[in-house]
């Protein structure tokens, strides 16, 4: 996640987002992913409802969108044929709002992640197929055909290139969430991160942008601890008890939570953002297929289709996302530098 991500925040509260995460679990009981597909809308009905059972996390938005065959007809044979876009969510066991994550009718994957793999398979001409994985068994899912395409915040990097295809959509900026009353801001400059204790996801291209400041700490005789917790809720219990000073995530699922604490005992703040592909490079995120797959293509076609048509922006607008519009969608965009990934 960002990078990938893991490119967590609790849905309303601690309450909350332990009733998730409890739902979540069960559904990955019996291993690291669920089969359980969404609900999805029909693409035949040419409509797709963004935000819907969102429990207010978004604005409930219904788009016109159909199959363009120009576009559908540029699918590999064998994805045409079966007449679904399986699309795998890298979500479980908490969720992610608002990327991802169990709605208000306790079964439904919604979130801007899943809603744009609805739009895109209704310009496929495609029935959507969404199942659930952990963040480190959804690339496992990619590499075995079980998924198709991930649609979960994964950051376009050139190591990932070596295995997978990409169709961006979506600017990719990480943030640093801290406690309401703590003061010191971060302005790019590792050097601030003296001391702290960060939180960060195993697995995601934060943490090896977090690792790489810390390294550089250590060589300038400084310390930064890094610490690692299962779920979101642990993540933030420990925010709120003073046991970390800040987590490093993706921003939008830290601005969520942000919003989400402001009414709470424990409101909390971002306290600075940065470039998901480090500092010469604005990261980017990207549906994800396996390479050579004949995906990418389609895949970026479709979201340019939808950006075209204005589409896109509603969708993003709906998940208050619309400072992370990018102009185009890309394939295989240049990545997080293999020297950073």
């Amino acid at each position: 996640m960002s990078a990938h991500i893991t490119r967590r925040s609790l849905i309303r509260g601690i309450t909350m987002a332990t009733a998730v995460a409890t739902l979540a679990t069960g559904l990955a009981a019996c291993g690291g992913d669920s089969d359980a597909a969404t609900t999805a809308d029909a693409a035949a009905s040419g409509s797709v409802t963004v935000g819907r059972v969102s429990n207010g996390a978004a604005k409930e938005t219904t788009l016109k969108v159909s199959e363009v065959k120009s576009i559908s007809d540029l699918l590999p044979d064998a994805v045409r044929r079966s007449g679904k876009l399986v699309i795998g969510s890298g979500t479980l066991p908490s969720g992610s709002p608002p990327l991802g994550y169990v709605g208000g009718d306790q079964k439904t994957l919604t979130g801007s992640e899943p809603d744009l793999g609805r739009l895109v398979a209704a310009v496929l001409g495609l029935k959507p197929e969404i199942k659930r994985f952990t963040w480190e068994n959804l690339f496992v899912g990619i590499d075995s055909g079980k998924v198709d395409v991930a649609l979960t915040n994964v950051t376009v990097t050139e190591e990932r290139k070596r295995k997978y295809e990409f169709a961006s959509y979506r600017k990719d900026d990480l943030a640093l969430e801290t406690p309401k009353s703590s003061t010191w801001k971060f302005d790019g400059d590792y050097k601030v991160l003296a001391g702290k204790t960060v939180s960060v996801g195993a697995g995601t291209n934060q943490e090896r942008i977090l690792l790489a400041w810390k390294k550089k700490l250590e060589s300038e005789g400084k310390k930064l601890t890094v610490k690692y917790f299962q779920d979101s809720n642990s993540t933030y219990l420990a925010l709120n008890s003073g046991k970390i000073d800040a987590y490093f995530g993706p921003s939008p699922s830290l601005s969520y939570h942000v919003t989400q604490s402001a009414g709470t005992p424990d409101p909390t703040r971002v306290a600075g953002q940065f470039s998901g592909a480090g500092e010469s490079l604005q990261g980017l995120i990207a549906a994800t297929a396996k390479k050579d797959s004949g995906l990418a293509e389609p895949l970026a076609a479709a979201l340019n289709h939808l950006i075209d048509n204005g589409q896109y922006a509603e969708w993003l607008a709906a998940w208050n996302l619309s400072n992370e519009a990018v102009a185009t969608s890309e394939v295989n965009p240049p990545g997080l530098p293999l020297t950073d990934s």
